[in-house]
Order: structure tokens, then C-alpha cells, then sequence
């Protein structure tokens, strides 16, 4: 007879509470507030979702942090509905640009540019080359992976193939052509 041995966890503190508006602060902060704030919105749909992206930056906090060189402080909020359900994702950050080199519309789209390298590049080596199921762990054998997996990548790259991963298959299933293709890349490309 099957027997459950962990009981379903309950939160144990209450949810957090928002961040405090501009409106709670005494008038002349929210002046300075509004003088200072910039906000940049988006709204992307694919995959079957809505996403809006709200990005509000302030120069107001960086007296108050220490951090070196910090030109800026946002909060980026992301909203997504997909399935009747919606999800909201708050991010705080902090960056070196000054609000001459990067203004609110221009945050929000470098930290839209973020992803694309992290599924560009990221996605292909954990995914595709089995970065994170990798055992390796002692000495400098992770870095030398890591870097015969970036060989791999720019190689593989190269390819007249649709995907990373169908010129992984391709080579799997013949290693003498991947083989030809490192001496001499133009002898695969029939």
C-alpha cells in the first residue's frame, strides 16, 4: 500500500509586499521622483503568450548606493499571459551607463538583447553539447571542456545545416566525415 512520507509544504511567511509607489514619499520626493524617473514599455506576442515589459529608471538612488561607477538603478517589470494565466516577474538592476549613454528605451531593449545571448550561445553548449550533465569537476578539465565546447560551437557553426543540433547528429552518425571537416572544412560541403 503506497504511503506518502512528506506532507505539502505551507508558506511560512505571508507574500511579500510591494515596493513602496513614488506616492508614499513626502511631496518633495515625489517631485524629485517624477523629474528623475524615466519609464520605457513593450508588448511582444508569440508562442502563445503576451508579454509587456515595463522598465523604470532613476538616477535618484545612486547617491544612497555603495557600489562603485553605478549610473543608473531600474526596476523591470514582465508581465506574461499565457493560458488564461498570468504571471509577474519583478527585476531590479543596477548598470555603469549614464543616462547619456543609455536612456530608459535603450535599457529595456539591452536587457531584451540579454537573452539572446543566453539562448544563442548558453542554450547551444547546455543543450545541444550537454554542458551541465557533465561529471567533470576537478582540476582544470572544466575549463578545457568548456573550451573544446566553444571549438565545437564555432565549428559546428560553420555547417550548411539547418540546427547546432542536426550537425551534431550529422557528425555522430558519421565520425570520419567530422573528422574530414576539421582538416579540411570544404570537404563536407557536397
Amino acid at each position: 500500500m503506497p504511503r506518502t512520507t512528506r506532507r505539502r509544504c505551507k508558506p511560512i511567511s505571508p507574500p511579500c509586499s510591494p515596493p513602496p509607489s513614488p506616492a508614499a514619499f513626502p511631496p518633495f520626493q515625489q517631485e524629485r521622483w517624477h523629474d528623475d524617473a524615466q519609464t520605457a514599455a513593450s508588448r511582444d506576442k508569440g508562442h502563445g503568450r503576451h508579454e509587456r515589459r515595463t522598465l523604470t529608471a532613476t538616477t535618484w538612488l545612486n547617491q544612497y548606493l555603495d557600489w562603485p561607477r553605478v549610473g543608473q538603478v531600474f526596476r523591470l517589470v514582465r508581465e506574461r499571459r499565457a493560458k488564461g494565466e498570468t504571471t509577474v516577474e519583478v527585476v531590479y538592476g543596477l548598470t555603469s551607463l549614464t543616462r547619456e549613454h543609455a536612456d530608459a528605451d535603450r535599457l529595456l531593449a539591452l536587457t531584451r538583447a540579454h537573452w539572446g545571448i543566453e539562448n544563442g550561445l548558453h542554450y547551444t553548449r547546455d543543450e545541444t553539447l550537454g554542458e551541465d550533465r557533465c561529471r567533470v569537476r576537478r582540476g582544470a578539465a572544466p575549463r578545457v571542456l568548456a573550451s573544446l565546447r566553444n571549438v565545437a560551437v564555432h565549428v559546428l557553426r560553420g555547417m550548411d545545416t539547418p540546427s547546432m543540433a542536426a550537425a551534431t547528429r550529422e557528425f555522430a552518425a558519421d565520425p570520419r566525415r567530422a573528422l574530414d571537416f576539421l582538416t579540411d572544412p570544404r570537404s563536407t560541403s557536397e
